[in-house]
């Protein structure tokens, strides 16, 4: 994952302030391992900024999927957040285990040119969620 702050000053240039609460969430997001909920940010932020509520937090975070700096992911059933990758990927999702696997793009390439030739439909694969179930519980269920 890519773990490095977004730069501010482009925030700065779309006319919006950079505030304590939106610094703070940013450097939440990044001593993260990416995938982090709302939640995690809360509880950080109960230690380190105790005055920063929930629904700040939710209305930040919403700001900055709004400027594609940070995407929002349902993954096992929770909303989790990451910055912005470079490139897109995906999530392989088990149902058993809730364990995330980073799929690279270059697998749907594919599937993208079939979609426009077959059907004229320019496929947008910024970001999947795949479930299933991984190797590991397969061998467990066999």
């Amino acid at each position: 994952m890519n773990n490095k702050i977004p730069d501010l000053t482009h925030i700065r240039e779309l006319g919006f302030r950079v505030t304590p609460q939106r610094r703070f969430i940013l450097n939440a997001l990044a001593k993260q391992d990416g995938h982090t909920t709302a939640t995690d940010i809360y509880q950080i932020a109960q230690k380190e900024m105790p005055t920063l509520n929930q629904a700040t937090i939710y209305r930040v975070l919403d700001f900055f999927c709004g400027l594609n700096l940070v995407t929002r992911s349902d993954i096992g059933g929770r909303v989790v957040y990451e910055f912005a990758p470079d490139t897109p990927h995906h999530h392989l999702i088990c149902r058993h285990c809730e364990q995330v696997t980073v799929l690279d793009d270059a697998h749907f390439e594919d599937l993208a040119a079939h979609l426009l030739a077959e059907h004229g439909f320019k496929a947008d694969f910024n970001h999947l969620a795949i479930y299933g179930v991984c190797a590991h519980c397969w061998d467990k269920s066999m």
